[in-house]
């Protein structure tokens, strides 16, 4: 994409400011658990394997600033950090993951000198924002076999860079293809309430000179219907052991449509968001977002200030109905409970 979303910066997390694109590309300096929290909170990074990268950064300022006396008083600080950055969004797997990653690497340091422990955090935090950068590479490399010259993909929301740390996880996939020169056309949800296909997906397949039309989220169906879809690929907040997924709110939608108009439906995703301690997507929790965000559109009143809103950031869709989880891992297919289970224990 020519940018990074998120960077670690002369000892801050430096991320991209998202509430204000496409109309402006503002940095914004972060340098406190507080205001990693609240970046994460209100959007200014979103993204599950963005906020992953956020939460662990967040751990390493808040640790430099510690002044505990031995590991015990450190390690319990830490601890309270990691719980506070986790109550800022709470679908999101990756972000947990990071945090519980912090924990580890201080728990499993094998030293108890203090400076040495910010270090480790420190240095533990930019490598979980390098490895984002490789897993989304392959991601792309992975994924990019599905999709033949000419063809056109259909996304939802934003799964590009801006939602990782460089490359994206769906958005990986259009960009590798594009690399190797095949004409890939890339239609656009708006993705409402908050219009991050609008916003984001699209300033983003632009600025990578790929074609790409943007449709509002109703259209979908129809796009279908007319034979104008080869293919849809979104990513993900959370995937349950057997492959139902957590997904921004609209997906469960296109996957029932993708299902009808027999066109493939895939999810792209870091094997970080698979979280094999729920069995399935009945147990993922659902953000609940605040009633504005559908009241109001820019900071415009679009409905009656006291209209009654029900606002889920989320919806779950069924792994029946994913033709294929693709993974930095490689393409996990059906039957998920087998195979995600598989790649995971191939992998230790």
């Amino acid at each position: 994409m020519g940018l990074k979303t998120i960077d670690w910066v002369n000892g801050k997390m430096r991320i991209v400011d998202q509430r204000l694109l496409p109309g402006k590309l503002v940095y914004l300096n972060c340098a406190t658990p507080e205001n990693v929290w609240h970046a994460i909170k209100h959007l200014a990074v979103r993204g599950a394997p963005a906020i992953g990268i956020a939460g662990a950064m967040g751990i390493a300022l808040g640790m430099r600033r510690s002044r505990a006396k031995n590991f015990r008083s450190f390690m319990r600080e830490l601890k309270g950090i990691a719980r506070y950055l986790g109550t800022s969004r709470p679908t999101a797997v990756n972000l947990f993951w990071a945090l519980e990653r912090m924990v580890r690497a201080a728990e499993t340091s094998g030293t108890d000198d203090i400076p040495e422990l910010r270090r480790i955090l420190e240095r533990e935090a930019i490598r979980v924002l390098r490895e984002d950068n490789e897993i989304c590479r392959r991601i792309g490399k992975v994924g990019a076999v599905l999709l033949k010259d000419g063809d056109t993909v259909l996304t939802h929301c934003n799964a590009g860079g801006l939602a990782t740390g460089e490359y994206g996880t769906a958005l990986s996939i259009v960009f590798l293809a594009h690399e190797q020169r095949k004409r890939i056309r890339v239609f656009v949800d708006e993705t409402r309430p908050l219009l991050q296909g609008a916003r984001l997906t699209a300033w983003e397949l632009m600025r990578a000179g790929i074609d790409t039309t943007l449709i509002t989220d109703t259209m979908a169906g129809w796009v279908m219907r007319e034979g104008k879809i080869d293919i849809v690929i979104t990513g993900a907040d959370r995937i349950a052991a057997n492959g139902d997924t957590a997904n921004k709110i609209g997906t469960y939608s296109l996957a029932r449509l993708a299902a009808v108009h027999r066109i493939p439906f895939y999810i792209a995703a870091p094997s970080s968001t698979v979280d094999l301690g729920i069995s399935s997507g009945d147990e993922i929790p659902i953000e609940q977002r605040h009633p504005d965000e559908v009241r109001k559109i820019g900071g415009q009143w679009i409905a009656p200030r006291n209209v009654r809103v029900y606002n889920p950031a989320f919806d779950v869709t069924p792994g029946r109905l994913i033709r294929g989880i693709v993974t930095e891992r490689g393409i996990i297919r059906p039957p998920y409970t087998r195979n995600i289970a598989a790649a995971f224990k191939k992998k230790k």
